[in-house]
């Protein structure tokens, strides 16, 4: 069954908001989204404009994008509503409470309220193609590591540059392991990603001169031990696993994002690499 985009706490998180507007204005809101209102639909709750809120939520299929988005963008406007200090009989602490509430919300279910707009925090669509291999190749410690990377963007960014540079490692040991060849001594990132490229002939050296684009694929196929690289560097100076000069300044979210995005892409990669080369003839490389 496939998951939700946006989970139910969340969208009940919204409709108790919602409860405080009339019922025009909460019609209004969802059919400015483009959203459609299931009358037909009798939901389990008390009340008129709970009812009306489950009624438009009924009409959408959130295991789909294009409906996940149109809900978001309902989302939004609420968001903007909250901070609107036209509302004067709205006292700035309760928005506060209420803007953290709802906003805590959206980052459980992988988005980001920013500049007006809800949008998925960066690396989240990677994440759930990295947990799938996760599931396919029962690899238990990778899923935990996701959590924790998916827990700790906002909450914790150093802590979430350091999970990102040990998903790599993690990835390249999971992968090493399935093909028979695992890596049981102790190597920095660099050389172990080095070591996983060789094991699935994804090195530039296995490209012939004469293959087409073959300087830009050697290339790219250079830069991916890179990534793994500059991830371990950033780990070095930001993330969590060194001590650090007291007065070392962290960085931000949108640099956890950032390093989690870049990981994940090349984690990607790798797996995917390792799924296709198990159906491919003996021989065959990239």
């Amino acid at each position: 069954m496939s998951r939700e985009l946006i989970s139910k706490k969340t969208r009940n998180e919204f409709r108790e908001y919602l409860v405080g507007w009339t019922l025009a204005t909460i019609a209004n809101e969802f059919d400015a989204a483009d959203i459609s209102c299931d009358l037909a639909y009798d939901p389990p709750v008390s009340g008129q404009r709970r009812s009306l809120v489950e009624q438009y939520y009924h009409s959408l299929d959130l295991t789909k994008p294009d409906d996940a988005r149109k809900l978001l963008n309902a989302f939004e406007n609420v968001l903007i509503s909250i901070g609107n200090t036209a509302n004067f009989y709205y006292s700035e602490e309760q928005r506060n409470q209420d803007l953290a509430r709802l906003t805590a919300c959206l980052r459980r279910d992988g988005y980001v309220f920013e500049n007006a707009r809800v949008v998925p925090i960066a690396g989240a669509v990677s994440l759930d193609g990295v947990r799938a291999r996760a599931v396919e190749l029962d690899a238990g410690h990778l899923a935990q590591q996701i959590k924790r990377i998916e827990q700790s963007v906002d909450s914790d960014p150093a802590h979430a540059i350091g999970s990102a540079k040990e998903l790599i490692e993690t990835c390249c040991r999971t992968i090493l392991a399935e093909r028979g060849n695992p890596c049981t001594e102790k190597l920095d990132v660099l050389p172990l990603v080095r070591r996983t490229l060789e094991e699935l002939s994804l090195v530039p050296e296995g490209i012939p001169d004469e293959a087409k684009g073959a300087k830009s694929i050697k290339a790219i196929l250079g830069n991916l031990a890179t990534i793994s690289q500059n991830l371990a560097e950033l780990r070095n100076l930001y993330g969590t696993g060194h001590g650090k000069e007291g007065r070392t300044k962290g960085l931000s979210p949108r640099h956890a994002r950032l390093a989690v995005g870049a990981a994940t892409t090349l984690a990607l990669f790798l797996f995917d690499t390792h799924m296709e080369r198990l159906t491919e003839p003996v021989g065959a490389s990239a």
